[in-house]
């Protein structure tokens, strides 16, 4: 494969000094690690700070979403790998205003380790941490064992929200429980057409043979549910809802915001192919669709495939939804 690279080792560091460069206006790098990013704005005195942080890769995940009335740090890892803990230790720093911060970040080992580090690390200068796991996954675990579901694409509704109740001034712990609620309304699937390679490798990370899809696939390619004949994009989009929407369980009535989200290298157009299916979907099941997101939100390099995420809404969550950022990635429009 082909690909506009230097030496595969930097690529990460080459991808965040492009990024700070290319929206220099919204954000910054940390003066000490390179692999922070900073909102233009962090930290806000007394406001809470919102960090995330997670493998590269995942463009515009997770650096794209750092910005004022979102992510105020995120901490950079390496190609699908955690960000250490000493990043997610300068990215509470960078963002901590003096009202405490609250970090947000997907469910996976390295992750969860290095922010319990990072967090031990902080209470000793006296900063308030709290945490929210994503695990909307609705493929990674039964609904019994949620607590082991991965964090995708219901991590952008979740910082969305967390971000937008901390710009109203919210404590930590309103902000927490406001990014908790965020993700509890969530549930994701995706759906995997073809591998991605990670470029010092060569290769790619997993197989799937022509003419097959594999439904469940996690970011990273971990294993799916099912490796089936590939559908027509009618029957993979309602397979898709179906498996959110019966795990999800709304009662009619329920909005919702939709996100669909390529994988990397899936057209646009098919995007829309499928949110179309996707949408008769989820009204036929009674649930009426307030805001819909479609486009490359989560990545997973050049894999092929998208993803699902439904979030279910209240008042608050609407109101938050829509309120005002300004990061690269995502917007209130």
């Amino acid at each position: 494969m082909q690909r506009f690279l230097n030496d595969p080792d930097d690529i990460v560091d080459e991808t965040v000094r492009g990024f700070v460069r290319a929206h220099a206006d919204r954000v910054r790098l940390h003066p000490d690690n390179a692999r922070v990013v900073a909102a233009l704005d962090a930290p806000v005195a007394s406001k809470v700070g919102i960090v995330t942080g997670g493998g590269s890769g995942h463009e515009p995940a997770f650096i794209g979403y750092t910005g004022a009335g979102m992510v105020d740090a995120t901490a950079v890892g390496e190609l699908f790998s955690s960000p250490t803990a000493k990043s997610f230790r300068d990215a509470i720093a960078a963002a901590d205003g003096g009202k405490g911060v609250v970090v947000l970040y997907g469910n996976y080992a390295g992750d969860n380790m290095n922010v319990k580090m990072a967090s031990k690390m902080a209470a000793k200068d006296d900063v308030e941490v709290l945490t929210v796991v994503a695990n909307d996954d609705v493929s990674s675990a039964p609904p019994e064992e949620r607590e082991k579901r991965r964090g995708v694409a219901g991590e952008i509704f979740m910082w969305k929200i967390g971000g937008a109740k901390a710009a109203q001034g919210a404590s930590a712990e309103e902000v927490r429980a406001a990014a908790q609620g965020a993700i509890d309304a969530c549930r994701s699937v995706g759906v995997g057409l073809g591998p991605c390679t990670l470029p010092a490798v060569g290769h790619p990370n997993f197989q799937i043979e022509p003419g097959k899809m594999e439904m469940g696939i996690g970011h990273h390619g971990e294993p799916g549910t099912s490796v089936t004949d590939l559908g027509t994009a009618d029957e993979v989009a309602a397979e898709m809802a179906r498996l959110v929407l019966d795990d999800h369980d709304l009662p009619a009535g329920t909005e919702v915001a939709v996100l669909v989200s390529g994988l990397g290298a899936t057209p646009r157009n098919e995007l829309y192919v499928l949110y179309d299916r996707m949408a008769r979907a989820i009204e036929g099941r009674g649930l009426v669709i307030h805001k819909s997101y479609v486009g490359d939100y989560f990545t997973s390099l050049e894999m092929i495939g998208a993803t699902l995420t439904v979030m279910a809404l209240d008042d608050e969550r609407k109101a938050l939804l829509a309120a005002p950022t300004d990061c690269p990635a995502f917007g209130a429009a």
